[in-house]
């Protein structure tokens, strides 16, 4: 099995940057325990006000999908939805 990345995009709804910023980085440290977790960083978007961007390495897919029913997961997911505008999210795999 090939490692996955994942690339998560947010963009905060207007005003409420500081409030997401401040909902992502409590998810860091626990996602970083998860069984499989290679990696898990949270980076701010130097040019677009809001932008926050994930970027976590996996050893495999099924690691990826096992924490969305933990406690911190569902409470991420509960505080950040209304105060995101957009999410985009890419499941990568290394080409070369």
């Amino acid at each position: 099995m090939s490692e996955i990345i994942i690339n998560a995009i947010l963009q905060a709804k207007p005003g409420k940057e500081e409030e997401l910023r401040s909902e992502l980085v409590k998810v860091v440290e626990p996602s970083i325990g998860e069984n499989g977790c290679i990696q898990y960083t949270l980076h701010q978007d130097t040019d677009k006000t809001g932008t926050f961007v994930f970027y976590e390495k996996w050893k495999s897919k099924e690691d990826v999908e096992a924490p969305f029913e933990t406690p911190h997961s569902k409470q991420y997911r509960q505080q950040t939805e209304p105060l995101i505008e957009s999410r985009v999210v890419h499941r990568l795999q290394e080409v070369r």
